[in-house]
């Protein structure tokens, strides 16, 4: 039998640690959970540069929920950027694959990995900021 002094240090340490294990089960879950987003166009550039050969970026731009960009080289030449994951994959694409809907550009990369690439809420006027000289 347990005395009655220590009951209440008993109950109190149990449920301390029951608090401590829910608190963090639930960072846990919410970490696991948070989405990956592409912050900045820099973010967009550097990976494309870094990952397709002689790809000078002029520009880029970053859809508004961050899970798609577009980067334009000094030459014209256009690349797909999709956060998958904790990586950022690249894929170069043609002027054709790019189109605008209601919801922003569509980048319809034809790589089954990578798939579409959507710019939410951007719209042609943004891409032809960054490439005046390429007709879209």
């Amino acid at each position: 039998m347990i005395p009655i002094a220590i009951a209440p240090y008993l109950i109190g340490g149990a449920v301390s640690a029951a608090l401590v294990i829910a608190a963090g089960g639930g960072w846990a879950i919410a970490r696991r959970r948070r989405v990956n987003r592409i912050e900045t166009p820099e973010e967009a550039a550097d990976a494309a540069h870094a990952q397709l050969r002689d790809f000078a970026v002029a520009g880029a731009v970053v859809g508004a929920d961050g899970l798609g960009a577009l980067a334009i080289a000094d030459d014209g030449r256009v690349a797909a950027v999709k956060r998958i994951g904790k990586r950022i994959a690249v894929r170069e694409v043609t002027w054709r694959t790019v189109r605008a809907t209601q919801e922003g550009i569509l980048v319809e990369t034809g790589d089954r990995a990578i798939g579409a690439v959507m710019l939410a809420r951007v719209d042609v006027l943004d891409i032809r900021r960054l490439a005046p000289s390429v007709r879209v």
